[in-house]
């Protein structure tokens, strides 16, 4: 009978190990044709004119050039606002909030903020950065608005590599005499960065290829000019390609366009994810 039971058991384990490995080939194939789909229909008009050059023609021809940059600075702009907000909230809820009421109520209130409609936060920005706060629609307004999307990524992320770094760390710490803020700051966060750049990491891939946000906060559809401030309006890649393909009064010259933009914002993605997992492999060892 234990024999049995542990057949079964080894039995039960192979099937949902052969689904698991199952499900994973599913995602990792609808992933290729996507890819596939995507370059195969952008990789003619790729070029280094395409990128670099600027739009002509009401978007019919030129290059993508303002909405690469756009792109860049919206994401650099939400990293630098959400990632010191999202850090030093999961500090004080991890290191100095007493465990009580309170800090369960902010993490409901953390992780129901994570499932909000990007549409809903572009609201939001419209509302509050736009008209209250008077910043118009421009590269100020979008980065804010994005880095309040990713904000509970950072903060969730943040909270559980916090969580992982050893008491006994804290403790050695204290106990040499270190006040609470030196040994978060030279023991805990070196051992918690990787964690914290996962979150960072997630975020990055999120607000690059955020569209609803930006149409109320950020973006324009053309313009001829790059921005020279972070009060000006920029060009983004994920609306540029919403546009190209649903306004666009030239289709046969536009879509084409779309799809190498598309392809772009691909690399673009892929290019910005390297650089953060090659430095949280650095923290990583540094830790070791």
């Amino acid at each position: 009978m234990k024999e049995t039971n542990i057949g079964y058991r080894h039995l039960k384990q192979k099937i949902i190990f052969s689904l698991l490995g199952i499900t994973l080939c599913v995602v990792l194939l609808i992933l290729a044709v996507i890819i596939y789909f995507i370059v195969k229909r952008g990789i003619g008009v790729i070029s280094w004119e395409f990128i670099t050059a600027m739009p002509q023609n009401g978007m019919t021809e030129g290059g993508i050039w303002p909405a690469l940059l756009g792109t860049f600075y919206l994401v650099i702009g939400a990293i630098i606002f959400s990632t010191p907000l999202g850090v030093f909230a999961a500090i004080y809820m991890t290191e100095y909030a007493k465990k009580g009421r309170l800090v369960s109520i902010i993490r409901i209130g953390v992780n129901n903020l994570a499932g909000v409609p990007s549409v809903v936060f572009g609201l939001f920005g419209l509302g509050i950065f736009v008209k209250f706060l008077g910043f118009g629609v421009s590269l100020l307004s979008g980065s804010l608005t994005l880095a309040i999307v990713i904000l509970p990524t950072i903060i969730r992320a943040s909270e559980e590599a916090l969580i992982t770094v050893p008491d006994e760390y804290r403790n050695a710490s204290l106990a040499l005499g270190a006040t609470n803020w030196q040994t978060v700051k030279n023991v805990v966060l070196p051992n918690a960065m990787p964690g914290i750049l996962t979150g960072v990491i997630l975020g990055i891939g999120r607000v690059a290829g955020e569209t609803a946000p930006i149409i109320f906060t950020a973006a324009t559809f053309f313009t001829m000019r790059l921005p020279s401030s972070v009060f000006d309006e920029v060009m983004a890649l994920p609306y540029n390609i919403y546009a190209l393909v649903t306004a666009g009064t030239f289709p046969a010259k536009q879509v084409p366009i779309a799809y190498g933009t598309a392809f772009v914002l691909l690399v673009l993605v892929l290019l910005i994810n390297l650089v953060a997992v090659g430095l949280r492999l650095k923290f990583s060892q540094n830790k070791r």
